[in-house]
């Protein structure tokens, strides 16, 4: 019988990993560390908020991180100007993001000419701009956008009226809307395929550093399990990691983590096409110079995910 029960290795692996800010789809990521199953894979990880998953995915593509937790955007953008990263697992399949727009902006006449912060040029909240913004009936040409980092920012920016829009995900989301920030759009309830938020690699590392990205990959998939199967202690790791402590805050951030993580963190073809489609021609719109799920392609085959699920139904 196939087991989930790991082998360490005798010398663990540093992985430098990187993150786009402390928003729920990171869940699987803490979840793997606290529980240990890193370190119970002979994996050493280091946990860095980057600010921004276009900043974190120039970084990967660098080589001063290992893994990046960042959209399919960064990836397509920064592969047609010569990197070669590749998306190896989603921890978000569906677009999640909500719209918020400062005091005196209710329309889009109010929006046109504003300024649009995004955390950075070419994440997803850049990227996601021009579909909200399609929304409205405007186009991007009607904004200024500009870089304002994390979403904490972002918010404070647009209650104080210095942006008159941005787009954040959860807890975020839910912090804005106690706030009384008012929501122009929400793209959350359409669940666009999106592939929003993936676990991406350099190419490299998936030959040079097979091993330790399979070790890597088979933790983070524990880690996910266990945050959906327990609520309880998920609900604690989100409230350390994000310091929110307002319990209907951590409810609405971890149910939406709950019904929108792919359980098998598998990216699918609708969610990698529709970012595709939203850039210009002259690249490649082959998927598979973007996406490569090869090992979990073999852990699906050992069964890997099979006995997550029957060793966290008992939960």
């Amino acid at each position: 019988m196939f087991s989930t029960q790991p082998v360490p290795a005798a010398d663990p692996t540093p992985l430098k990993v990187g993150i786009s800010e402390a928003v729920n789809t990171v869940m699987a990521i803490w979840m793997a560390e606290e529980a240990g199953f890193y370190a119970a894979n002979g994996i050493k990880v280091e946990i860095i908020n980057m600010n921004g998953g276009s900043r974190g995915a120039v970084e990967l593509a660098a080589g001063r991180i290992d893994v990046m937790h960042v959209g399919l955007s960064s990836v397509v953008r920064l592969n047609r100007t010569g990197a070669d990263l590749r998306v190896i697992a989603s921890l978000a399949n569906v677009i999640r993001f909500t719209f918020f727009s400062a005091p005196g902006v209710k329309t889009a006449a109010d929006l046109k000419g504003g300024i649009v912060g995004v955390s950075s040029f070419g994440s997803e909240s850049d990227t996601t701009v021009t579909l909200a913004l399609k929304r409205l009936g405007l186009k991007r040409d009607d904004v200024v956008v500009k870089e304002y980092g994390s979403g904490i920012q972002r918010i404070a920016a647009v209650k104080s009226g210095e942006i008159q829009a941005t787009a954040v995900n959860e807890p975020v989301a839910s912090l804005a809307r106690e706030q009384g920030v008012n929501v122009l759009v929400d793209l959350v309830p359409e669940k666009i395929p999106w592939l929003f938020t993936a676990i991406v690699v350099k190419r490299s590392a998936l030959i040079g550093q097979r091993d330790p990205m399979i070790r890597f990959l088979k933790a983070t998939a524990e880690g996910n399990a266990l945050a959906l199967a327990d609520e309880k202690h998920a609900k604690e790791v989100l409230a350390r990691r994000t310091n929110v402590t307002d319990p209907k805050i951590l409810n609405i951030s971890y149910e939406d983590f709950r019904q929108l993580s792919p359980p098998n963190i598998a990216p699918t073809q609708a969610a990698a096409q529709n970012i595709l489609k939203q850039f210009p021609t002259g690249g490649s719109v082959n998927v598979g110079d973007y996406v490569d799920t090869s090992i979990l392609d073999e852990l699906v085959k050992q069964g890997y995910f099979s006995a997550l699920q029957r060793k966290y139904r008992k939960l």
